[in-house]
């Protein structure tokens, strides 16, 4: 069952990303011109000009991603005692490694650097990573954990305080893979990843009983004073993309069982021993 979840959830949004809907109202408008439906191709034509100037011209997905943002802030003061730090993968980039055959990393860099001043301050600690290869047709691709060490290690971090996962391809499976793994299963973990992330990432860490405290980095979204008209299509389009795929994803997190809450929030975290 894991796998076809895996496998649907990749066609579902291959199929429903706000840039793949335009595409496919692309096709049916032409469609409807070839049939010779011109006044029905025109109205959405129309639409499609104003949501595309309006999208291209104003960051419209800070509205939509600046939510899940705020939903959980960096403590101002961290409970003691700590078990580990855990940082969930996405920074690396595994296709482009392979290619060069040396470790890449994108959107979401904040992950590993913020790990590795934790990891600075908590000299003591275990870093917990998780993430294995997300797509469907390369799922072999750093079976390792090769790029993810010399990431962390290139950061500062000794690779002998690293405990690497490789098999998880989505957030649910990220908790699921490292439970076992978790050097005190009751213990308290910082959870580290990016700030559009930390809900479904809370809503699973919960389900799967794993006490975290949330350290969100990596933030997408401008505050209200510094939004205006720029006319960066593929900076908004980013946004509006990433927004578009949390929501999304909540919501089915939810309706399968995967988080107890539609969206998650924070808790006041118990005492437990370790």
């Amino acid at each position: 069952m894991d796998n076809l979840f895996f496998v649907l959830s990749k066609l579902v949004w291959g199929l429903l990303s706000p840039t793949s809907l335009m595409v496919w109202l692309l096709v049916f408008v032409t469609l409807l011109l070839w049939l010779n439906y011109v006044r029905q191709a025109k109205k959405l034509l129309l639409l499609m000009s104003i949501v595309s100037f309006i999208v291209m011209g104003y960051p419209v997905g800070d509205y939509l991603i600046h939510p899940l943002e705020t939903r959980f802030s960096v403590p101002e003061q961290m409970p003691e005692p700590l078990a580990g730090i855990i940082m969930l993968g996405g920074a690396e980039q595994l296709k482009l490694s392979d290619s060069w055959q040396a470790p890449q990393v994108g959107d979401g860099a904040e992950r590993i650097l913020q790990t590795a001043e934790l990891a600075q301050q908590y000299p003591t600690l275990p870093i917990i990573v998780t993430g294995g290869s997300n797509l469907v047709q390369m799922q072999d691709l750093d079976s390792e954990g090769q790029v993810a060490k010399k990431l962390l290690s290139q950061a500062g971090v000794e690779p002998a305080r690293v405990i690497i996962e490789t098999q998880a391809r989505n957030t649910y499976e990220n908790f699921q893979k490292i439970k076992p793994l978790l050097p005190k299963p009751a213990g308290r973990y910082i959870l580290v990843t990016s700030a559009f992330h930390m809900p479904r990432a809370v809503g699973v860490a919960k389900q799967q009983h794993i006490n975290v405290i949330p350290y969100p980095v990596d933030y997408r979204s401008d505050k209200p004073n510094n939004r205006y008209w720029d006319f960066d299509l593929s900076a908004h389009l980013a946004v509006l993309e990433t927004a578009c795929h949390e929501w999304l994803g909540l919501v089915v997190y939810y309706a399968t069982g995967k988080t107890q809450s539609w969206f998650p929030q924070a808790t006041v975290s118990v005492d437990k021993k370790d």
